[in-house]
């Protein structure tokens, strides 16, 4: 258990900014491990928006719980996954060979991909959020759970079924889960899944049908690392799970007005 307890904390460490214990040490083996517990963060990630969201709505009107609501995820995780996105902007927008691509990914600095990139994300997060709110703040708080739950098994997909990219020691990349065993990805599957489960037994069967989009988008941009860079890199995973996310938000608003 205590084990168990470690790698968690592991995980929840490298990607979140909440506290640990004092006892869990950072290593490569447990960042290794903890990917098993990726979509379970992305939960704690999704239930704190949820909870800002609901006591500001009480408050708020939508336009400003959703501002909150996205303050709160970015806070939590401290941008961690949106600067991947912009790192990926930036380098396929403006490099045209994989050492270009991935010199231009290493540089700290953003550039004007990487701006465009990442304020076309989060305008697509709030539009799409502030519609599902207005639509149901229910539907639109268990959304929340549901897409950063199942964002976050996207990017461990990617792990499972490709490869690394890049493993010279002397790159500024962050350090990453580089491989995932199909156990630890089925863990954190039966997790991630949780959330669209209980959606779609309160809102509607046709949910699960997100499941072929993700799972398409999830191979066309593996492919499309693969074919650029060799591979993927903890920014391209960055981008995965930001991509996802807002695929899901897009997907359970066109199912609700689909359906009602």
């Amino acid at each position: 258990m205590r084990r168990e307890l470690e790698i968690f904390f592991a995980g929840l460490m490298f990607f979140t900014r909440i506290p640990c214990p004092d006892w869990v040490k950072y290593s490569p083996e447990l960042l290794e491990k903890s990917h098993r517990y990726f979509p379970l963060i992305g939960l704690f990630v999704g239930t704190a928006a949820a909870l800002v969201f609901y006591l500001s709505r009480l408050i708020f009107p939508c336009t400003v719980s959703v501002i909150f609501s996205m303050l709160a995820g970015i806070l939590i995780t401290g941008g961690f996954h949106e600067d991947g996105l912009s790192d990926v902007c930036d380098g396929f927008g403006g490099g045209w060979t994989k050492d270009k691509i991935l010199e231009i990914m290493k540089d700290s600095r953003i550039g004007a991909y990487g701006v465009i990139g990442l304020v076309l994300a989060l305008l697509a997060k709030y539009s799409s959020s502030l519609e599902l709110c207005t639509i149901s703040t229910g539907y639109f708080m268990i959304a929340l759970l549901v897409a950063h739950a199942i964002s976050r098994v996207s990017a461990s997909a990617v792990i499972l079924f490709f490869d690394y990219a890049r493993a010279d020691a002397t790159s500024k990349v962050k350090p990453l889960a580089k491989k995932l065993s199909l156990k630890d990805f089925l863990i954190g599957l039966s997790t991630g899944i949780t959330p669209l489960a209980v959606a779609s037994y309160f809102y509607s069967f046709y949910l699960w049908v997100i499941i072929i989009p993700l799972s398409l988008l999830v191979v066309w941009l593996g492919r499309y690392f693969r074919k650029m860079i060799g591979g993927f890199t903890g920014d391209c995973l960055g981008t995965v799970q930001q991509v996802t996310e807002i695929l899901v938000y897009l997907f359970m608003l066109g199912i609700w007005k689909f359906i009602y």
